[in-house]
């Protein structure tokens, strides 16, 4: 068991020897084209989480598809890939990370096809499990890959590109999703994924060097059993609970199924001889730190996706394609910082609780400006956007980057495993939190005549004069902005406190935090 398993502040690899392959010395040029190629595997599998959402009305029609049709299609990809990550990432790290990258990528690429060539709604839900299985490979070994082969001082630039392509693709999504509505089919939706993956098989190939753990460890096929039950339903009751009532009977098992599942999973782990998590990184305080900081970051981003979603098209009244515009600023903003390398420069000034502080009070105060002033038009949204987008720019690398710095460099493919396990627990979590006090105030507010209605459709068909529809739209409005308050607020402690933990360990270690760090956390130590 590594030593920084059992150390409240495990050493930092910032002070280890740089982990730059030896079939890529002196090649930086090659390094950043295989980051390209990563990247745009990376930006599929994550516009495949959001895409299909706008051919909904498509697949109804051309498939024959019912409600619990269209359900199990979206989730069924989301369900399978937060099942795998764990797995995914521990087999990288026992088989090779480039081996199950190819592996990854040609899964993706058969399910897609299997996808595009679907003529009912069972063989594009076994489509789209397969192409579940592919993505959790996919997400788990590009980060696994980028920190093998960028050393200390191109790493933090190299992770904070890679975040922003997940950003990008969450927000571009469902507007090429409706371009490509626009002019083709449902399909192709799915064949445009094709060429990416045959592209990047090649590359990675021809480009990507072998990484594997140097421990001859054993598979842990049980452990691997409890991570994808507890996962599965957890993240089931996740879903399903603003759809069927989240004291349903369905959400009740599924989450009680998923805890115990996760339970068990934590009981194995702490007892076998070669676990899949080591589970006393729980003790180390960077790695706890970064844990709750990236739980909160992927809560945030998760929550106000949905929240800003509804809040352009039913309270502001913009359609599908038009909200996706308006969204994009988000994406352009964390593309831009950490495209041009501000986010990594400004790292070692600031420190990673001084970046955390920083990216997640942004983040917050994007969205209170949402809140306080997008109510009545799209201007005062831009400027929380962009704010917004600069928070993520700088928050969700340092996290990731905290995440794996906490994990010896063995276990970069377990750690990018936990790393995507947080982001869909984080995001799902966000959805159910957020859409909960939505719902809660928006009831609060109704009118007598529309008591009790469930969404803002039943409470306007319940409703006849116009003075009660413009209650019910200010109800309505009013429930997501205290939506967007409330996450701004769980956004901005969970930064505190994050940031808390990691400057401790970093105390006990004695390295350095950047002087930004110091003042940033006094405060709330």
């Amino acid at each position: 068991m590594p030593p920084s398993a059992h150390d409240d502040a495990a050493p930092s690899p910032s002070s280890a020897p740089s982990s730059v392959p030896p079939a890529l010395p002196g090649r930086s040029g090659a390094r950043w084209l295989i980051l390209g190629v990563i990247c745009l595997a990376q930006l599929t599998v994550i516009l495949d989480n959001t895409v299909l959402s706008v051919a909904i009305p498509s697949l109804t029609v051309d498939l024959g598809a019912s409600t619990a049709d269209v359900q199990w299609m979206i989730n069924a990809y989301s369900l399978v890939q937060s099942g795998l990550l764990l797995t995914a990432g521990n087999s990288a790290d026992r088989y090779g990370r480039k081996k199950m990258l190819a592996i990854g990528l040609a899964l993706f690429g058969l399910a897609s096809l299997g996808a595009t060539l679907a003529t009912s709604p069972g063989m594009l839900i076994a489509a789209r499990a397969g192409m579940g299985v592919g993505g959790a490979l996919l997400v788990t070994t590009t980060l696994a890959v980028v920190m093998q082969i960028f050393d200390d001082a191109e790493r933090p630039k190299a992770i904070g590109i890679w975040s922003s392509v997940s950003s990008l693709g969450f927000a571009a999504g469902p507007l090429i999703g409706g371009v490509l509505l626009d002019h083709f089919w449902w399909g192709s939706l799915f064949l445009v994924n094709l060429p990416v993956a045959v592209l990047a098989l090649c590359a990675v190939v021809a480009l990507v060097p072998e990484s594997k753990s140097p421990g001859a460890e054993q598979p842990d096929p049980l452990g691997a059993v409890l991570s994808m039950i507890g996962m599965v339903g957890v993240v089931f009751a996740i879903i399903s609970g603003p759809v069927d009532g989240w004291l349903s009977g369905k959400v009740l098992v599924s989450a009680a199924v998923g805890g115990a599942g996760l339970a068990l999973f934590a009981l194995w782990e702490l007892h076998t001889p070669h676990p899949m998590l080591d589970m006393h990184f729980f003790r180390n305080r960077r790695f706890i730190g970064a844990v709750s900081g990236g739980i909160l970051v992927a809560f945030g981003m998760g929550g106000s996706m949905f929240l800003l979603t509804q809040h352009l098209q039913l309270v502001l009244g913009y359609g599908p394609l038009e909200a996706g515009l308006r969204m994009a600023p988000l994406a352009v903003t964390v593309v831009l910082i950490n495209f041009t390398g501000l986010g990594a420069r400004l790292l070692p000034r600031l420190g990673t609780p001084g970046m955390i502080v920083s990216g997640m009070s942004l983040l917050a105060a994007g969205l209170v400006l949402i809140a306080t002033l997008g109510g009545s038009g799209y201007g005062g949204m831009l400027t929380g956007l962009i704010v917004m987008g600069a928070g993520v720019a700088l928050a969700m690398p340092a996290m990731a980057n905290a995440v794996m710095s906490a994990i010896p460099p063995a276990k970069a493919g377990v750690g990018a495993g936990v790393n995507g396990t947080l982001m869909e627990f984080g995001q799902g979590l966000g959805v159910a939190v957020l859409g909960a006090v939505l719902t809660a105030r928006f009831q609060a507010l109704l009118p007598a005549v529309a008591a009790g209605a469930g969404s803002l459709a039943a409470a306007l068909a319940r409703t006849g004069a116009e003075a009660e529809r413009t209650v019910v739209h200010d109800a309505f409005a009013a429930g997501i902005r205290t939506g967007q308050l409330t996450g701004a607020v769980a956004v901005f402690l969970g930064g505190l406190l994050a940031a808390v933990l990691l400057r401790r360990a970093e105390r006990v270690s004695g390295e350095p935090s950047g002087p930004a760090a110091e003042g940033a956390v006094a405060a709330a130590e």
